[in-house]
């Protein structure tokens, strides 16, 4: 396989790099581009400097089977014909395809059999949030098929990136030595604050990250599934959680639950209230599962059941997940 990173020395990007780098899968050559502003920078990988190539209008995919694009959606549009002409698959992390109708949106372990229907050779990468949530609900659905859902989300601050992240840092310390924290990257400060405001607003006074939310889980998971959400930045580095109050169409135990939880793919069961184990960003950051736990029923719905669930953003939010569909392109090739 011969891949290219597109964004390489971003957030995503550079999780991009440490998953392959110890990664089972042969590359015969890894092609790393990036904006005028990072071009020339060097990356060490599986034992050699790869130097980042400036992203241009040219024949630079010309021999590349894959390309891992989480350079923005404005760059992803831009780029997208450049990067397929010659016949590259390109995995996109940005929001610029994703609701578009001959482009497939995959997660692998809920509807991975998508991914080889991509007329334009285009992939999107779902939202973070919608990836670690789907993962979990496709568990239930396949006991009793879910009408509705309701979402609290908790998203760290590498949802925002790199700069978010150092944002978040940078606030820390200077707090800490009762300096000013500088407010950049988000609309208030997020050290030792919750800000219930990520993206912008939309008529309906939900945010466009809420209504991705709605409008992507019906598409992965082919459904009629309706989806109320209030997404919420949190003082966290990287590591999304989520409470979650599901309705299905029958009543479903907890056990039950529990059980499809223990044996899907990509869920990791971390539900021992008894003795306070449950998932936490603490644990799951730098790993790779949906962790799942705090299972029990809605008491203020038969056909409900609410549970928790924490995932690294930056690895199955966004890295992890475009490289589990890149192994579905090479397992059929």
């Amino acid at each position: 396989m011969k891949i290219a990173i597109v964004g390489a020395s971003g957030a995503v990007g550079q999780e991009f790099l440490a998953i392959l780098e110890n990664h089972p899968m042969p590359i015969e050559e890894l092609r790393l581009f990036g904006s005028k502003r990072s071009a020339g920078s060097t990356y060490r990988f599986r034992g050699q400097d790869i130097v980042v190539k400036e992203l241009q209008h040219n024949d630079d995919f010309r021999d590349i089977d894959v390309a891992l694009c989480s350079a923005g959606a404005s760059t992803s549009k831009e780029f997208a014909e450049t990067i397929t002409k010659h016949g590259a698959f390109m995995i996109d992390n940005s929001s610029a395809f994703r609701m578009e109708e001959d482009i497939p949106l995959v997660v692998p372990e809920v509807n991975g059999e998508d991914a080889f229907n991509a007329p334009r050779r285009i992939i999107a990468n779902p939202n973070c949030t919608t990836i670690q949530m789907v993962v979990a609900l496709a568990a239930i659905e396949r006991l009793s098929h879910i009408q509705r859902v309701h979402v609290a989300t908790y998203q760290s601050a590498s949802g925002a990136g790199a700069t978010g992240m150092q944002e978040l840092a940078d606030q820390q310390k200077a707090i800490a030595t009762n300096g000013e924290p500088k407010i950049e990257k988000f609309a208030y400060q997020l050290a030792y604050n919750l800000i219930p405001h990520i993206d912008i607003f939309q008529e309906n006074d939900y945010t466009k990250e809420e209504m991705k939310m709605f409008h992507e889980t019906r598409k992965i998971m082919h459904s009629d599934i309706r989806t109320s959400a209030t997404c919420v930045r949190v003082p966290v580095m990287r590591a999304h959680s989520e409470a979650i109050w599901v309705e299905t169409e029958e009543p479903l135990t907890v056990e039950a639950v529990r059980e499809a939880f223990a044996t899907a793919p990509g869920i990791v069961l971390f539900d021992e209230p008894e003795k306070k184990h449950y998932p936490m960003p603490l644990f799951a950051q730098g790993t790779d599962p949906v962790y799942v736990g705090r299972i029990r029923k809605d008491l203020a719905n038969d056909n409900g059941i609410s549970f928790w669930c924490v995932a690294d953003q930056i690895r199955k939010g966004a890295a992890l997940n475009a490289i589990q569909i890149l192994e579905l392109l090479v397992e059929n090739k």
